[in-house]
């Protein structure tokens, strides 16, 4: 399909003109493996996230955002990284719209976690955009946002291998974040994902995929990863001793259900944790910053998170999003 057929189809898709058996032999024409064009994927995000209700903030605000996720998929069961990364984020002074949902395919999705923690997650569109002001952080619940994928997803449940929908989530941020760190399941996407935000208009971004098939970049292995700034394209790996962290076998991140998590995530920021869980944050957190513009390169932005940590900024700036969360 071109760019302009792809977008056809899936506004028929998102259109709900397709009946049920129509829209799962289009989903099983759009096949995700090493030859989904770049073009399919665009466009499919591009028309998936013209039918979301966006969240409500100004332009200024919307430029300065910056999304930090992964597509999941990745069954390797590491405690919500990108999830803590985001948190630890905005305290290093980045506007974070996450954007996730609750758990697919692991014991915990962001969703989990983040209600574990205490932020208030039945808040309103308007009020998760004030929270945003706020506090510098907000999580947009993708169910609230994407209407369109109620009548999609129990189609989409009776297929069996990953569809086009097990990567769209990440690009379709529904705040128009122009700047991402993105973790993809498998390396074959991480220049496809690239050249999807470049197409739809990112400023910035990074997309990752660690050579064990994590949607993070690893401290086991090397990862892969392609960067957008300033409109070019460059692929190159990230090797965590290139930066002083040790590597460590997959063991060493695992995490469990959101309570589990949580405190994982508290350990971290209270210093507690243990070198490998506090390390996989520090490396994504410096990607982050990185990407955001906030921080030089990787050491420094490495530098800056170890310090929001020790400083116990990361601790306080949690407890402000809660506590603003459930004020509003």
């Amino acid at each position: 399909m071109s760019y302009e057929e792809a977008k056809k189809s899936f506004t028929s898709l998102f259109n709900h003109e397709m009946n049920d058996d129509e829209m799962r032999e289009f989903l099983l024409s759009v096949k995700l493996d090493e030859n989904t064009p770049v073009q399919t994927i665009a466009a499919a995000a591009e028309i998936m996230r013209s039918y979301a209700i966006p969240l409500p903030i100004s332009d200024d605000l919307r430029l300065r955002a910056i999304d930090i996720v992964g597509t999941g998929g990745d069954k390797i069961g590491s405690f919500n990284i990108s999830s803590t990364v985001a948190l630890l984020g905005a305290s290093c002074g980045s506007v974070v719209a996450k954007h996730g949902s609750r758990s697919v395919t692991s014991k915990s999705g962001s969703a989990d976690m983040f209600e574990e923690l205490g932020i208030r997650l039945d808040l309103s569109i308007e009020k998760s955009a004030r929270l945003l002001e706020e506090s510098g952080f907000t999580f947009m619940f993708a169910a609230n946002h994407h209407p369109a994928m109620k009548f999609i997803m129990p189609v989409r449940r009776t297929i069996p291998d990953k569809t086009i929908f097990n990567i769209l989530g990440p690009l379709t941020n529904p705040a128009g974040a122009k700047k991402s760190l993105l973790g993809v399941f498998n390396r074959s996407f991480v220049a496809k994902m690239a050249e999807a935000l470049k197409i739809n208009g990112a400023t910035s971004a990074m997309v990752v995929s660690s050579a064990e098939g994590m949607d993070e970049i690893s401290i086991s292995d090397i990862s892969y990863a392609s960067r957008l700034k300033d409109g070019v394209l460059n692929e190159f790996t990230i090797d965590p001793l290139e930066y002083g962290i040790k590597r460590v076998p997959l063991s060493a991140i695992v995490g469990g259900d959101g309570r589990e998590n949580a405190l994982i995530l508290h350990n971290i920021f209270d210093g507690k944790s243990t070198d490998a869980q506090r390390d996989i944050v520090l490396i994504n957190c410096a990607s982050a910053l990185t990407v955001d513009g906030l921080a030089r390169d990787m050491q420094d932005g490495l530098e800056m998170a170890r310090e929001a940590i020790e400083s116990k900024r990361a601790k306080e700036k949690l407890k402000q999003i809660i506590e603003i969360s459930n004020k509003l």
